[in-house]
């Protein structure tokens, strides 16, 4: 199958801009969770500015990293694949569907936590701890859907 030169320069761009926000993360991730990301750091997090610095990161990489992929990198790549881009959901179920990414659900989870780890960041340290511990087990998922979403795009000589 072949694309428009136009949608095939975008995917190209977009899985470079992608993979560089995956080493982000992935610096972040293991910088922040070296040791486990307890409640006692959540408290400390107005007085630690290296470790705020180190939570705001990782909470700005996770939200970036996801929204490029799925509201920009996902709709793109079904396109190109012949799928009618539609509402987020649908292109998750598309994506599920084409091995894309493990599970639509479990998207739409690693979405909510990261409005609770931007949302929550300053009131609730309970909620903002378990986001960000859920959020630093979701990074290899979501790492995993870049490289399949990437892998797709060069078998098919789009890249």
């Amino acid at each position: 199958m072949t694309v428009e030169p136009k949608i095939a320069l975008r995917l190209q761009f977009l899985a470079r801009v992608v993979r560089k926000e995956c080493k982000h993360l992935i610096t972040t991730d293991q910088r922040l969770f070296g040791g486990l990301f307890t409640l006692e750091h959540a408290r400390q997090l107005e007085e630690d500015l290296d470790l705020a610095e180190r939570v705001e990161a990782f909470v700005g990489r996770f939200g970036r990293l996801q929204d490029t992929v799925g509201d920009k990198l996902l709709p793109l790549l079904l396109a190109a694949l012949g799928e009618k881009p539609s509402a987020a959901i649908d292109n998750l179920d598309r994506a599920e569907r084409l091995g894309l990414i493990h599970s639509a659900d479990e998207w739409m989870t690693m979405r909510n936590l990261r409005n609770q780890m931007v949302h929550e960041y300053v009131e609730d340290p309970v909620v903002l701890t378990s986001a960000l511990q859920s959020g630093h087990i979701f990074v290899q998922s979501l790492i995993s859907a870049v490289d399949k979403m990437i892998t797709e795009i060069e078998q098919r000589g789009w890249a």
